[in-house]
């Protein structure tokens, strides 16, 4: 049994086998439950069924299990990870070989398996999204032999910046659920994949956030390969059982199950322990062991957390004690939709006094593509555009913003939706309707990114 939908799993099935054929039968459960993550209140689809590949692997008596190879934390000219050996004699010497780097150096694991990397290497050619380059890494042992494609970068904070590659970087991002909106369901492979992603890489994005749970592998894949940066997230979402300690206790295997997946992939640079969850005790408590988990499993990266922001009048803060935590000063808000309008808005300041890099997660407003009416008119792309162009506005008043994801890339399908002429059980806070059209604020959004990069550089 295996928890969690949105993460890889396996079974060593070989003591079950018998000569001739086999039969596996699975059973895929996607009924919804309050004490689970994610729990029965979400805001998008909950589709069913095996919605990601499914393989039968053959494997040599001894294998490899697991590895990992990143650039150390702090040391861009050392190669910190580690490989695990299993199977019947897991102890076997490995070696891992970078040829195009001329970087190979064997190990010889414990008597477990594990295999600890820490060498130094000459100067890489970084991975970024204006150069995505990745490495072929070979990894063979045990008569085992294993071959991924690898991009090296550091990713940290200094004050109020984010620096990729030891150099400041704004990330120009959006958000988008692994969905596409021309056929139900969830994404069904590599095509629909690229699709999503191209469509990011025309707004000018040199980031997107994967919401509100973990998108396929194939997904950060390409986003290696594309030059997008991540915002990988476990769906940690709105209010849940948090003194169930089964309920923490499944919401840090997804997380580990996340980390230990993508930890090889240079284009995740935030893991995201959660979206949205009101402050309290035992919520503060629950979301601190997540970003314990999180820097014990990879201390490469940075952590961070959708959180809500506080109006004190005219005045928006955080007053969130698991911000101080966290790397990033990272919030969702929506200004002109789910409180004050367009006209009101702009009455509104930021008071961020976290001294971190300021990103702004999500904000936007339901528009019905191909509905027009005035910038005042709710619903029309219009208002949608208009409200893009404030965000704009009150947002360069905060001196530390440093990125900003807007809410979404695409509509999406959320039985919470109901309105039966503006919605019809669709979130449309899309930049691009459900029939793949462009709204106005998709233009919006661009051009201001096009700015953003003149600004702060690609």
């Amino acid at each position: 049994m295996h928890k969690g939908g949105f993460t890889p799993f396996q079974f060593d099935a070989t003591a079950y086998l018998k000569q001739g054929r086999n039969v596996v039968v699975v059973k895929a459960d996607n009924t919804r439950h309050q004490d689970e993550i994610p729990t029965v209140n979400t805001d998008w689809w909950n589709y069913g069924g095996i919605t990601r590949d499914v393989l039968l692997a053959e494997l040599p008596a001894t294998y490899i299990a697991d590895y990992k190879l990143q650039l150390a934390k702090g040391d861009a000219r050392r190669l910190q990870g580690f490989v695990q050996m299993a199977g019947v004699a897991p102890a076997q010497q490995v070696t891992v070989t970078i040829p195009e780097a001329g970087v190979k150096f064997s190990l010889k694991p414990d008597a477990n398996g594990r295999a600890t990397i820490d060498v130094p290497v000459r100067q890489l050619a970084y991975w970024s999204p204006q150069q995505p380059k990745l490495y072929a890494v070979e990894f063979s042992g045990g008569g085992d032999r294993v071959v991924d494609r690898i991009g090296f970068r550091t990713i940290e904070t200094r004050g109020q910046d984010i620096l990729l590659n030891g150099k400041p970087v704004f990330l120009r991002g959006i958000s988008l659920h692994e969905e596409n909106p021309l056929i139900p369901g969830r994404l069904r492979g590599q095509g629909d994949m690229r699709m999503l992603l191209q469509w990011a890489k025309e707004l000018n994005c040199n980031f997107v956030r994967l919401a509100h749970y973990p998108h396929s592998e194939e997904m950060t894949r390409l986003a290696d390969e594309m030059g997008l940066m991540v915002w990988a997230e476990v769906p940690v979402y709105w209010t849940i059982s948090w003194t169930n300690p089964a309920t923490l206790a499944n919401a840090g295997r997804q997380l580990t199950d996340m980390i230990e997946r993508d930890r090889n992939r240079a284009s995740v640079v935030v893991w995201s322990v959660g979206n949205e969850t009101p402050i309290g005790e035992a919520r503060n408590a629950f979301m601190g062991s997540l970003v314990r988990t999180a820097r014990a499993l990879d201390d490469t990266r940075l952590v961070a957390a959708a959180l809500e922001i506080h109006r004190k009048g005219r005045d928006i803060t955080i007053e969130d004690p698991l911000a101080e935590l966290l790397d990033l000063a990272s919030f969702n808000e929506y200004a002109g939709w789910y409180w004050a309008s367009n006209a009101e808005m702009l009455d509104f300041r930021f008071d961020i006094k976290l001294d971190k890099p300021v990103v702004v997660t999500e904000f936007g407003a339901d528009a019905l593509g191909g509905y027009h009416a005035d910038a005042d008119t709710r619903w029309s792309e219009e208002y949608q555009d208009r409200l893009y162009q404030n965000q704009f506005r009150m947002l360069s008043g905060i001196p530390g913003l440093r990125g900003m994801t807007p809410w979404v890339l695409a509509d999406f399908r959320s039985p919470r939706r109901q309105h039966p002429y503006f919605q019809d059980f669709w979130n449309r806070k899309g930049l691009i309707s459900d029939d793949g059209k462009k709204k106005q604020a998709f233009w919006t959004l661009k051009r201001h990114y096009d700015e953003v990069q003149k600004r702060y550089g690609p």
